[in-house]
């Protein structure tokens, strides 16, 4: 008789919450203290945040393994995807801001409420982008979701690294200052201004845009549906290489984590399946 696998160790990294503070209207910036994160060196690195389920205890350190054998599936802890803003390694510091709209979410609600030694729990960090020295100038391009990213792309330019920053916020309230030593042009678009979808502003700032001589890099994360657009604008009519641009729809317009990574996974099943 075979015997069974043995269970995979998914023992989770904790951080504890140090202290909050409101960055703008709707964003909230938790700094933990952690003595399990190590940094990568990118300046897009996420961590998978794992949020308990009210009235749920687990055994601590929490394992995954072992939730999903032991607990129903509807008390798994919710996880959601999250970039570092920042990494103090000498304080042991982990600064992660959130958006916050009141009670929708699950991640919102829980920064909002959060007090100084409060335990989350995370998996990371992942990444794969940060600025290369050797390029001419950079383009980077996001909405609120990726504001961390580029902020912790900013401030690692070299003194006179050029750089253009397109970003789309709600309004004039939730613009946050780049601080840096680049020489960085920051165009900020607002939505409650602006007729159209959401990212149509980015959309058409990045088509009318005269590239500037030189090798560029390109840094376009955030809403999916803005970020296809863009991707087809820098592929297939500047011909940009590929390897010089980083992509990711972070989230989907009407849809949570959960819905959108399910229609992500359904959508490489039929490409793999020629569907």
């Amino acid at each position: 008789m075979t015997s069974p696998a043995p269970r995979r160790n998914r023992v989770c990294k904790r951080a504890t919450v140090r202290r909050t503070e409101q960055i703008t209207p709707h964003m909230i910036r938790v700094v933990f203290g952690s003595e399990d994160f190590a940094d990568n060196g990118f300046t897009d690195h996420y961590v998978k945040l794992l949020f308990s389920q009210p009235g749920v205890e687990y055994p601590e350190p929490l394992d995954m393994g072992v939730v999903r054998e032991t607990y129903p599936r509807e008390q798994w802890p919710t996880m959601r995807t999250y970039t570092v803003r920042s990494w103090d390694e000498d304080a042991k510091e982990l600064a992660i801001d959130f958006v916050y709209h009141g009670d929708e979410g699950v991640a919102g609600p829980w920064a909002a409420a959060a007090k100084p030694g409060d335990v989350l729990w995370f998996n990371g960090p992942g990444g794969a982008y940060a600025p290369d020295e050797a390029a001419d100038w950079h383009l980077l391009v996001g909405d609120e979701s990726a504001l961390p990213a580029i902020g912790a792309a900013v401030e690692q330019l070299l003194p006179g690294a050029r750089a253009t920053v397109l970003v789309e916020v709600d309004d004039e309230t939730e613009e946050q200052k780049l601080s840096g030593s680049g020489d960085v042009d920051v165009t900020w678009f607002h939505r409650a201004s602006r007729s159209g979808g959401r990212g149509d502003g980015l959309v058409a700032a990045v088509e009318a845009l005269d590239f500037p001589a030189g090798d560029v890099q390109v840094f376009v994360h955030g809403e999916a549906g803005f970020v296809f657009r863009i991707r087809k604008n820098l592929f297939q009519e500047r011909g940009l290489p590929r390897e010089r641009v980083s992509l990711s729809g972070y989230w989907r317009l009407g849809k949570n984590e959960d819905g959108w990574q399910a229609e992500k996974a359904e959508t490489a099943r039929k490409e793999r399946e020629g569907s």
